[in-house]
C-alpha cells in the first residue's frame, strides 16, 4: 500500500502539486499520466524522497525497497553485465564475504542465502535483460565509456529491472529505446511481481501493462481503473457529467442573480433577496475540464508531383568510403506512400532516412529524385539545437526569408503558436512545444515528403494523437521511424525492415512483426536477438506457414488503415460543420456547401473501403481456419 496524502509542492512561486491525494493498492500497476508540465516527475521525486513537499506526506511500509533510475547514466570501464549484476547489492555483498570467510557455519549460511535469492542464475538473468534491451554478448563485455548516453541509460534501466525493487518507479522508460526493445520491456513489465508506477506516453504500454491510471491535472490527482483506453472512456463520461452539472448550476446562478436584482430594493422581499445572495456566495462554481486550444499540428499540403518521388536502385550508403552500412537498396516512394522503417537501433534506419532526405549520397548504385521535390526532415537534434534565447516568431522569421509577417504567423499558428506563445522564449517552452516548433520549421515550405525520426519523444498522449490525425490529413508522402507502435499502426501502410545491412519490404502487419520480435527471432541489432543455428529448421517451417496468409494480412491491414484514415477525415469534417471552433484550420475556412461536398466524397470512399476490408477479412478467416 502506498498513500499519497495531500502533497503540495511549490517551485519558483508556482504551485505544481496542490494537495494531491491517492491510495495505491499493494502490487498495483499504476500509469501516472498528465500533460507535459503537469507535475508527474515532481510527484515521483517526492515518492523517492528526492524532493521535500511543502505539505503532505507519502506513506508506505517500512523497509520498502524503491527502484528509480538516476539522472546520470553509469560510466567508466565497468561493462554492462558487471553494472547490472552490481545492482543486486545483497548478492554482491554475500559473494564478497563468501570469498574471504573461513568460518564453516557462516559459509553455510552465506550459501543458503545465495541459493534463496537465486544468486547463481544471476548472470543468466542479467544477460537476458540486456539482450532484451539490445545488447548482444559482445556488447555486454565492452566498457560503458564506449557507449553513447542513450545506450548507457539502457544499462541503467537493465540494472533497475534486475534489482527487482518492491516499488518500481519508471519515468518515460522507452525514451531511449527502439521499437523492438520497447516491445520486450512491455512484455517484461507484464510479469513484474511487485508494485510499479510508470510515467509514460506510450498508449500501448499503458493499455497492456497497467491496471490503474493516476491522472494528474491542475495539481490534483484522480484515479481510474483499467488501462489508457478505459481512462479515456471514463474521463469522457466524467467530462459530460461535469458539463451537465455546470450547465445546471449556471442556470441556477442566473435565476438567483435575477431574483436578487429584481427584489433587493423592495422592503417586502429584501430579506429573501439577502438569503439568496448568501446562497449564491456559498455556491462553489463547477469548473469544466481543461482543454488546451494550442495543441495543434497542421501540416501544409504540397502541390502535386508525378510519381515516383524517390527511387533507389541497388544503392549503398554509409559514412566511411568503402564501408557502406546499407547495401542493395531498392525502394520506390510515391506521393501517397506512408512508410515505417523497422529494425533495432544501430541497424541503419537513420542512415536510410538521411539518404532519402538527400543528406547522404549513394556510394554505389543510383538514387533518383524529383527535381521539384521538397523534403521536411525531423530529428531530435533539431529540437535540442533550437536557440533558447529566441522566440518561435524569431526562429520562423529567419527561416521564412522574404515572407510577410502574416505568412510567418500563419505557419506558427498551424502548430499552436499564436498570440503570446509566438513571442515566448524557447527556453521557457516545454519539450513537447519545442518539438512542435521544430515540426513547424521543417514544414514551412509545404514539403512533398515528411521524414520523421522519433517525432514523439517529447510529446504526451494527447499531442501524439493530434500528430497522428495531422499526418493522416497530410497529402504528401511520410517516412517514419518511431518506437510508438500505436502511431505506426495508424499512419503507415508500408513496413520496411532495416536489418543485416539491407532494407526490405516486410510483408506482414504490425501484429505479425510484434509476434516475430517477441517470439525470439527478433532482428539482428548488433547481434542482439540472433537465433541459434539449431533453430533454423523451426524458423523455416514457421516462415513457410506465415507466407500462406501474409499477402491477405497485408491487404487486410491496408484496408483497415484506409477505413481508419477516412473515418478520421469524416470526423474532422463533422467537427468543422457542427463546431468550427474545434476544427482543423484548413477545414474551418471552408463554407458549409464545400464541407458537405467533401463529406459526401469521403463517405463514398469509406463505403468502398469498408466493403474491401470485409471481403479480405472473410478471405483471411477462411485461410486461417
Amino acid at each position: 500500500m502506498l498513500n499519497i496524502n495531500g502533497i503540495t509542492v511549490r517551485l519558483g512561486g508556482r504551485t505544481i502539486l496542490d494537495r494531491a491525494t491517492a491510495t495505491l493498492p499493494p502490487k498495483s500497476r499504476v500509469g501516472l499520466i498528465g500533460r507535459n508540465g503537469a507535475g508527474k516527475s515532481t510527484l515521483m521525486k517526492v515518492m523517492i524522497g528526492q524532493l521535500e513537499p511543502d505539505d503532505g506526506e507519502i506513506e508506505m511500509p517500512r523497509k520498502t525497497r524503491i527502484g528509480y533510475i538516476a539522472q546520470e547514466a553509469p560510466n567508466g570501464t565497468t561493462t554492462p553485465i558487471e553494472a547490472v549484476l552490481a545492482a543486486d547489492t545483497e548478492r554482491a555483498a554475500l559473494l564478497a564475504e563468501a570469498e574471504t570467510c573461513h568460518d564453516p557455519d557462516r559459509v553455510g549460511e552465506l550459501h543458503d542465502r545465495l541459493i534463496a535469492i537465486d544468486a547463481y542464475t544471476a548472470e543468466a538473468r542479467a544477460a537476458r535483460i540486456l539482450v532484451g534491451l539490445g545488447f548482444d554478448e559482445e556488447m555486454q563485455g565492452r566498457p560503458l565509456d564506449s557507449y553513447s548516453g542513450g545506450w548507457k541509460m539502457r544499462v541503467a534501466l537493465a540494472a533497475l529491472l534486475f534489482s527487482e525493487p518492491d516499488l518500481l518507479l519508471l519515468d518515460e522508460p522507452s525514451n531511449h529505446l527502439d521499437l523492438e526493445a520497447t516491445l520486450w520491456l512491455e512484455n517484461f513489465l507484464k510479469n513484474y511481481p511487485a508494485m510499479m508506477v510508470v510515467i509514460s506516453h506510450e498508449r500501448d504500454l499503458l493499455n497492456n501493462v497497467v491496471d490503474t491510471i493516476l491522472h494528474l491535472e491542475g495539481g490534483k490527482t484522480v484515479m481510474y481503473t483499467g488501462g489508457y483506453d478505459s481512462f479515456e472512456q471514463q474521463r469522457a463520461e466524467r467530462a459530460a457529467q461535469l458539463a451537465a452539472a455546470k450547465a445546471s448550476q449556471d442556470a441556477q446562478r442566473a435565476k438567483l442573480q435575477d431574483y436578487i436584482a429584481r427584489n433587493s430594493a423592495r422592503a417586502s422581499t429584501a430579506k429573501q433577496a439577502q438569503s439568496r445572495a448568501k446562497m449564491l456566495a456559498k455556491m462553489q462554481p463547477i469548473a469544466a475540464m481543461a482543454d488546451d486550444p494550442t495543441l495543434s499540428f497542421d501540416f501544409p499540403s504540397p502541390e502535386e508531383l508525378r510519381p515516383p518521388l524517390v527511387t533507389l536502385d541497388m544503392a549503398a550508403v554509409g559514412y566511411t568510403e568503402g564501408k557502406p552500412i546499407l547495401r542493395r537498396l531498392n525502394l520506390r516512394l510515391d506521393p501517397d506512400d506512408r512508410v515505417a522503417l523497422l529494425g533495432r537501433n544501430g541497424n541503419g534506419k537513420t542512415t536510410l532516412a538521411r539518404l532519402l532526405a538527400a543528406q547522404l549520397t549513394p556510394m554505389e548504385g543510383e538514387m533518383t529524385a524529383s527535381g521539384k521535390m521538397r523534403v521536411g526532415y525531423f530529428t531530435q537534434y533539431q529540437v535540442e539545437e533550437l536557440d533558447t534565447d529566441d522566440t518561435p516568431l524569431e526562429h520562423m522569421t529567419r527561416m521564412m526569408t522574404g515572407a510577410s509577417p502574416a505568412a510567418v504567423r500563419a505557419q506558427l499558428g498551424r502548430f499552436g503558436f499564436s498570440g503570446q506563445k509566438a513571442t515566448t522564449k524557447v527556453g521557457k517552452l516545454s519539450g513537447g512545444e519545442r518539438a512542435r516548433l521544430a515540426l513547424a520549421l521543417i514544414t514551412r515550405d509545404a514539403p512533398h515528403m515528411l521524414i520523421l525520426d522519433e517525432p514523439t519523444n517529447h510529446l504526451d498522449v494527447d499531442a501524439r494523437e493530434a500528430l497522428v490525425q495531422a499526418l493522416n490529413a497530410y497529402e504528401g508522402a511520410v517516412v517514419i521511424v518511431s518506437h510508438d507502435r500505436h502511431m505506426i499502426e495508424l499512419t503507415a501502410d508500408r513496413l520496411v525492415l532495416v536489418d543485416g545491412g539491407v532494407a526490405n519490404e516486410y510483408n506482414g502487419s504490425m501484429e505479425d512483426y510484434i509476434a516475430f520480435v517477441l517470439s525470439g527471432d527478433g532482428t539482428s541489432g548488433g547481434g542482439a536477438g540472433k537465433g541459434k543455428s539449431n533453430k533454423k529448421e523451426e524458423r523455416r517451417a514457421a516462415a513457410e506457414a506465415r507466407e500462406k496468409s501474409v499477402a491477405l494480412r497485408k491487404r487486410a491491414h491496408e484496408a483497415e488503415a484506409m477505413v481508419a484514415k477516412l473515418t478520421t477525415q469524416r470526423s474532422a469534417i463533422d467537427r468543422a460543420m457542427f463546431d468550427p471552433s474545434t476544427a482543423e484550420p484548413w477545414l474551418a475556412k471552408l463554407g458549409m456547401s464545400d464541407l458537405m461536398k467533401r463529406r459526401a466524397e469521403v463517405e463514398a470512399k469509406l463505403e468502398v473501403a469498408e466493403a474491401a476490408w470485409l471481403q479480405v477479412s472473410e478471405e483471411l478467416d477462411t485461410v486461417d481456419a
